[in-house]
């Protein structure tokens, strides 16, 4: 076949979680439509992240808890591309490896799912003290800055394990969740309220799937690179390369919120205190409205936050990229490095 990767399997690794499989799964029916010749292979494992489950992500410190075996797996040759959760990656791949497809975003926002007592209630609506199950700084930080008559209590494991705590214990009155993972799941039923822009900004790539590759397969890399979603794409660069900027990971509040109109990409950034009270928040937009050109050549595997995206231009990738450093640069002259060097010294306590 024109991608070389004739008369052996494509094999795609992903973690093992129901909804893991779930978002391997639509990767897969997308490729199969692709190259109806090539067939494809699902390689499921556990990570780190699956295992400790009795420990808040945030204080594991590990910053590629649920990628590092699926990684491992890749660089043994073991499987040909890895399905993620763009949101799960690090700004800063190992060295070998590329996002070679961002796929289209699903919505973004985050979402809360009320226990069945409290059905058709909003956060606001809840009654003084009610506990509400986070394992997110980001989202604790702004919504105990909005509604401070809740209380907010960390609550790990999947999806199906957080829903089945909820319903099932009088411990939270509600969760909080990204609304993607519980579309994805058939579970929209359940999001009790969508939390937009002014309740709670998103994180980094939230709602996008990533397709992780070896670097240097160029095959397999040109293969996966027709998943690229380019809106999708410049957004992400966007948010990662602000996070990037900023240093921070799953232990500090970092959040954003994107919007492309018009040509123009608006980025939101901000950061916060643990506890919301310490904030600071800025837009900043840019024009990406580039022609696309063939950058044929030594160019050709640029890389921008970790993302190859051949098909999208490499103007408007470079200004997105600019974009976000550049709001990240502003947050910091205002004072946004101490904000997190001391959330993330209060998180190590």
């Amino acid at each position: 076949g024109e991608n070389g990767v004739d008369g052996r399997a494509v094999r795609v690794g992903t973690r093992r979680s129901q909804l893991a499989r779930i978002q391997t799964d639509s990767v897969v029916t997308m490729l199969r439509e692709l190259y109806p010749d090539l067939r494809f292979e699902i390689v499921a494992m556990s990570t780190t992240g699956d295992k400790i489950l009795d420990t808040a992500l945030s204080k594991i410190g590990e910053k590629s808890l649920f990628t590092k075996e699926l990684e491992n797996a890749l660089e043994r040759n073991e499987v040909d591309l890895v399905v993620h959760s763009l949101k799960d990656l690090p700004t800063s791949l190992p060295p070998g490896f590329t996002i070679g497809a961002v796929c289209k975003r699903e919505n973004p926002l985050d979402a809360v799912v009320f226990h069945p007592k409290n059905c058709g209630k909003t956060l606001s609506l809840l009654p003084e003290k009610s506990v509400i199950g986070t394992s997110s700084l980001r989202r604790a930080a702004q919504l105990k800055k909005k509604f401070p008559h809740l209380e907010f209590r960390d609550i790990r494991g999947n999806l199906n394990t957080r829903l089945k705590k909820l319903d099932e214990k009088e411990d939270f009155s509600a969760i909080v969740l990204a609304a993607a993972g519980l579309k994805r799941m058939g579970w929209e039923n359940r999001i009790g309220q969508l939390l937009g822009p002014e309740d709670c900004l998103y994180a980094v790539g939230q709602g996008a799937l990533a397709v992780e590759v070896r670097a240097k397969d160029q095959e397999i890399l040109n293969m996966v690179s027709a998943l690229h979603d380019a809106d999708t794409v410049l957004c992400c660069i966007a948010e990662r390369a602000f996070m990037k900027r900023l240093e921070g990971g799953c232990s500090v509040p970092v959040a954003v919120n994107t919007l492309l109109k018009d040509g123009q990409l608006y980025l939101t950034g901000a950061v916060y205190s643990l506890d919301g009270s310490d904030s600071l928040k800025e837009t900043m937009q840019t024009s990406v409205t580039y022609p696309y050109q063939n950058e044929d050549g030594p160019n050709d595997d640029v890389q921008h936050v970790g993302i190859t995206a051949k098909n999208v231009p490499g103007q408007a990738q470079e200004a997105a990229e600019n974009l976000g450093v550049e709001l990240a640069s502003l947050l910091l002259s205002k004072g946004a490095k101490h904000i997190l060097s001391v959330a993330r010294q209060l998180n190590d306590a």
